[in-house]
């Protein structure tokens, strides 16, 4: 696939969607790092696709009363670029990782960003994401 402007992915990888998140959005086992969730995640939200947020939660932090509140914020702002600043472990052969990162978009006229250092963990050979440290 011709990679253009209309089909890059979000993550910031320059790949096309379809072969970057697109492919984890259908299948999360595709994430091979918790760096590769995190960048799903990332996608997602400028997607709005607040029940697959909710799916790559870990099980014990899942919210599905949030779903239709994350969908609708995340489609109110315009997500500009992410910034992945460090990360430990999360690699395949690990079942914990971090990813510290930066994700910048603008709510009304407001440039804001999301500053996090995230906790991601493997079960059952996928990850998750868990909780902010």
């Amino acid at each position: 696939m011709m990679i253009n402007k209309s089909n890059i992915c979000s993550c910031g990888k320059y790949r096309a969607y379809k072969a970057c998140c697109g492919k984890i959005h259908i299948d999360i086992t595709e994430a091979v790092t918790a760096e590769d969730l995190m960048r799903s995640r990332y996608s997602a939200f400028t997607m709005g696709m607040g029940i697959y947020l909710n799916a790559s939660h870990c099980i014990s932090t899942r919210n599905e009363l949030e779903i239709n509140n994350i969908e609708k914020w995340a489609k109110s702002v315009k997500w500009i670029r992410l910034e992945i600043l460090n990360s430990t472990l999360g690699t395949l052969n690990d079942l914990e990782g971090t990813v510290e990162f930066k994700a910048y978009f603008k709510e009304g006229l407001i440039n804001k960003v999301i500053h996090e250092n995230s906790r991601f963990i493997k079960t059952d050979n996928v990850w998750f994401y868990h909780s902010v440290l």
